[in-house]
């Protein structure tokens, strides 16, 4: 039979100072994740994506008020925005808003008994509006009025159109305002949701 050396029992004082190094451990490891999870947040934040809250209905029913969504920042620096992108931009020192892209940079736009015109063709928009909506005229942009979109310019409307301050009112807003292509919603985590673009066929 061998002897089995058996392992002394630990005084107070030893096991006080190895709670103490387990406990130093953890809370170093916690501080770790932390730390790197907020620079990768600041990272994203700075360079990759936006956050966004919805506020009011103008883009009602595609997105509720009080909705929180993610912007793409990057894309943008690569390409163009379309038409259909559903964009953030900057209204204000203050406020930005989210609208979709109409018309863009060329486009001969005007409204007619209602309803959108691109460069004289009617812009099919049964998939986000609902065939009762009536899109009128605004400030900038009566009713029978046709207007050319100038380089480096977007007209952009809120899919609720008749509770919408858009380009109709505003004019056409400049791409350096463009903060970012809408990515994700997030929360409500119910609605959570990728964000789809509308592309238009016939033009």
């Amino acid at each position: 039979m061998y002897e089995v050396s058996k392992e002394e029992p630990k005084t107070g004082t030893e096991a006080t100072v190895s709670i103490l190094s387990s406990l130093g451990s953890f809370i170093y490891s916690f501080v770790e994740t932390v730390v790197i999870a907020l620079v990768i947040a600041v990272v994203l934040y700075l360079f990759i994506m936006t956050p966004h809250e919805v506020l009011g209905n103008s883009m009602h029913p595609t997105y509720q008020n009080g909705e929180y969504l993610m912007a793409n920042k990057v894309q943008y620096r690569f390409s163009d925005p379309q038409r259909g992108d559903v964009i953030i931009f900057k209204y204000s020192d203050t406020q930005d808003f989210i609208k979709r892209i109409i018309g863009i940079p060329g486009d001969s736009i005007s409204i007619k008994d209602g309803k959108v015109y691109i460069n004289g063709d009617q812009l099919d928009e049964s998939s986000y509006l609902a065939d009762t909506v009536y899109t009128s005229g605004g400030d900038y942009m009566a009713e029978g009025q046709t207007i050319a979109i100038g380089e480096g310019e977007y007209f952009v409307c809120g899919d609720n159109r008749p509770h919408s301050s858009d380009s109709r009112t505003f004019g056409a807003i400049t791409q350096d305002r463009i903060k970012g292509k809408a990515w994700i919603v997030y929360l409500p985590l119910s609605e959570f949701r990728i964000v789809t673009h509308q592309e238009y066929e016939n033009l």
